[in-house]
């Protein structure tokens, strides 16, 4: 029996930027953009940044840079390219001419990663969208880079098989797929209602990707959901209890992570995944503190929120991985209502983070004082199980109760 290498050859790809403002930190942006690659399973072995007014229009980059990049493709023997910013299909076809080698953009490399890491139906149907949406536009004269509809590293994702050239079927397919989304999301808001029954707080986690949300949830819940030190190790949202000191019940749920530059497509796409936020009754937003362009991916983070309507809602931000600093420095959110340091891996500062969320709590509940006949006893029992029950006296005349609901509980009351 005749052995085979099966191990796929690594892609090794060049990273190409263009500087449009001093402002913009290019470099940084490329630096993520090699953890994306790496994330999607290429080796970055260059980096090329040109500093222009604007795009070149047909070639993304100037004539200069291209003859410049090809060398350097020779001399590091690359089999790719992968450009910083969604290149329009022209500027894709005029550089693969140039350079015969696989062109790819930052949105291919995401869809990519995306389509990997989708585990639930609908993770999988919104990628699936995504990356139709953005084939689509992109049919036209495609050389070897779109021969399959996976198109980025490994050619992956939902289109391992060729692609189908003709528009029509992408649109009934895309049409079919809006369909089951449509259907997922009625599913979706049933869950929502049976939540709002039982008025227990939801607190939605945002961040940016691999700021350590899952590994908050996991050490909250023990909710076993995978977390890595990679982007986007986690795509489908997961919810979970938590029981605070004070015995009060909360539903926490983990939302895709937020990037730089993030697609449209993937923002329409995963737009009922993220909505999650928007039904939050508290928003907690987990930030790298040792990264050193933190600020900049909260300002992401917050321009994503922006762009769900997920505004004017409690918000507390916790600023992790501070276990790994000698001295803490003076962290700062002036957008965040509470701020505090912790270590989602160990726990540390959770004390303070849990009275900041009985604290948000509190402030939504309505305050109960008042003596239930012996008959309404069953009453209280409301109290005990959607608020907070301080004391209860039995007197001659009933039971004088001190507490706080929520504003829909003390109606029943």
């Amino acid at each position: 029996m005749s052995m085979y290498d099966t191990d796929k050859e690594i892609e090794r790809v060049i990273l190409v930027g263009v500087e449009l403002d001093p402002k913009d930190d290019v470099e940084m942006s490329l630096e993520e953009l090699a953890e994306l690659a790496k994330t999607a399973g290429a080796v970055t072995v260059g980096k090329m940044i040109q500093p222009r007014d604007s795009f070149h229009p047909a070639t993304y980059i100037g004539k200069g840079k291209i003859e410049e990049l090809r060398l350097l493709i020779d001399e590091l023997d690359a089999s790719g390219i992968i450009c910083d910013d969604e290149l329009s299909p022209a500027q894709m076809k005029n550089l693969e001419d140039e350079l015969q080698v696989k062109i790819m953009d930052r949105t291919m490399v995401i869809l990519d990663i995306f389509a990997s890491r989708a585990s639930s139906s609908e993770g999988k149907i919104q990628v699936e969208m995504a990356q139709l949406k953005y084939r689509s536009t992109r049919l036209a004269g495609m050389g070897i880079t779109l021969s399959r509809l996976g198109g980025g590293i490994g050619t992956r994702g939902p289109g391992e098989k060729k692609i189908e050239t003709d528009r029509r079927l992408i649109r009934d397919r895309i049409s079919r797929l809006s369909k089951e989304l449509d259907e997922i999301k009625c599913h979706r808001e049933v869950q929502r209602q049976q939540r709002d029954k039982v008025s227990t707080p939801i607190a939605a986690i945002v961040g940016y990707t691999n700021a350590g949300k899952s590994t908050l949830l996991n050490k909250l819940t023990d909710a076993d959901v995978l977390s890595e030190d990679k982007l986007f190790a986690t795509l489908d949202p997961t919810t979970r209890g938590l029981v605070l000191p004070n015995s009060e019940k909360l539903l926490l749920t983990d939302t895709v992570g937020f990037i730089r530059k993030l697609p449209h497509n993937l923002i329409e796409a995963f737009r009922s995944t993220l909505e999650e936020a928007r039904y939050a009754d508290i928003i907690i937003h987990v930030v790298d503190a040792t990264n050193s362009d933190y600020e900049r991916q909260m300002e992401t983070v917050y321009e994503t929120l922006k762009l769900l309507k997920v505004e004017d809602k409690p918000l507390i931000t916790l600023f992790n991985k501070c276990d790994k600093f000698e001295e803490i420095p003076v962290l700062k959110d002036p957008k965040a209502d509470y701020v505090v340091n912790i270590s989602a891996r160990s726990g540390m500062g959770f004390d303070e983070f849990f009275g900041d969320i009985q604290d948000i709590i509190l402030k939504s509940r309505v305050r109960v004082e008042r003596t239930f006949s012996y008959d309404e006893a069953g009453k209280i029992q409301l109290i005990r199980e959607y608020g907070q029950l301080e004391s209860e006296e039995y007197t001659e005349s009933g039971i004088l109760v001190k507490g706080y609901v929520p504003a829909e509980v003390a109606g029943r009351l």
